[in-house]
């Protein structure tokens, strides 16, 4: 592409130009290529698992006061609770821990539905329900009636982060299976990859129906409109990727101290900001997603940690290190896909309005991790 207006003066412009010009946030290298896509194979397996769980949760645990088997997907059994004990499982913790900061941030037009009265109806419906002949927690519904309805919209996103995940999941699986048949060779062959999965599904409908007493009740119907790309995939970019929530432990939750911004617009605890040293310390929740990974290393990604470093002593750094990699990935995929105009355009107007836009996406970068990933 020739750039027909003025270079940019921003402090990332010589990643601003990178993407203009076709590139990618993360430079092209083969060991760059296997650390991503091993790495994504391992999150595409551990989505799965945590996809299944969450929609699980949402349509099988809906308002139950003590779930105390949410995390076994309707299979109990004493084996399994020994190994739940035993902690020999996935952690479906992080999975709810994502899951509220979601919540928590909100964000885009499911946010919004959640406030309208549209569904605050559908909610009443679905509680009274639930608590059919339950005149105790019918009375609490009615003395705090937002109790319950913040419990629907926990539930709301149970389901709509499953969903999403379930799309992401078969795009990694699916970038495996390419690469292992040599169709993957290069890091621009992964975003297009990803970028193809993210297109294909944008308008992919994100719907929630509970069942209660053979009825269905829709939390989320048709008409809501809500799709996979604006709703869902967009918000989790800016929570997850973005904001996060600052690890305890990791900083002072004391006011005085005001090392957390009381503004969760300018919040940079997520995914492309984290020190992966931290990574593995009681307390930080990633440390659940890293140790859920390493059990579905591919061969050659852990004969790769072995020659690197000191070898698997440091496991969950390097499974961290390579995560944030694939991020920057995942991110350039996202950055291309909503770009107002194609990024290889030769309309001057166009430009102008693409480069305003990449300038924003850099505004946020200039603090994350995306200079260290690239020495």
């Amino acid at each position: 592409m020739t750039t027909t207006i003025q270079p940019s003066k921003h402090t990332l412009a010589a990643y601003i130009n990178i993407l203009e010009t076709g590139g990618n946030l993360l430079p092209d290298s083969r060991d760059n290529v296997l650390e991503v896509v091993g790495i994504l194979y391992s999150y595409g397996v551990v989505l799965d698992a945590y996809s299944n769980n969450l929609i699980y949760i949402a349509q099988n645990q809906f308002l139950l006061l003590f779930p105390f088997f949410k995390y076994f997907d309707g299979d109990i059994s004493f084996k399994k609770l020994l190994c739940h004990w035993w902690h020999d499982r996935i952690n479906y913790e992080y999975a709810e821990y994502v899951m509220r900061v979601m919540l928590w941030h909100g964000g885009g037009a499911l946010d919004e539905y959640l406030d309208s009265p549209e569904f605050t109806r559908a909610a009443a419906l679905a509680i009274e329900a639930k608590f059919k002949g339950n005149w105790l927690m019918l009375g609490l519904h009615k003395l705090f009636p937002e109790f319950q309805l913040e419990q629907v919209r926990q539930m709301v996103y149970y389901s709509a982060l499953g969903q999403f995940w379930r799309v992401m999941s078969d795009i990694f699986i699916s970038l495996s299976d390419r690469y292992d048949r040599g169709e993957i060779k290069s890091i621009p062959e992964v975003v297009e990859h990803i970028l193809a999965g993210l297109v294909a599904d944008a308008a992919r409908q994100i719907t929630y129906t509970v069942t209660i007493e053979g009825a269905d009740y829709d939390i989320i119907p048709k008409a809501a409109g809500m799709t996979f790309l604006p709703d869902v995939a967009v918000p989790y970019v800016d929570t997850i990727f973005f904001r996060g929530t600052p690890f305890l432990g990791t900083v002072s939750y004391n006011a005085q101290a005001q090392q957390i911004s009381q503004n969760q617009a300018e919040f940079g605890y997520g995914a492309l900001y984290a020190d992966p040293l931290p990574i593995g310390g009681a307390g930080i929740p990633p440390t659940l997603l890293m140790q859920d990974m390493r059990h579905y290393l591919p061969a050659y990604l852990q004969e790769f940690y072995r020659r690197e470093g000191r070898g698997e002593n440091d496991l969950r750094v390097k499974i961290c290190q390579s995560f944030q990699k694939s991020m920057f990935c995942v991110t350039t995929a996202g950055i291309k896909g909503l770009a107002p105009y194609p990024l290889d355009t030769e309309d001057p107007q166009q430009q102008q309005a693409n480069r305003v836009y990449l300038e924003s996406w850099m505004d946020r970068f200039i603090t994350s991790r995306l200079q260290i990933v690239n020495s």
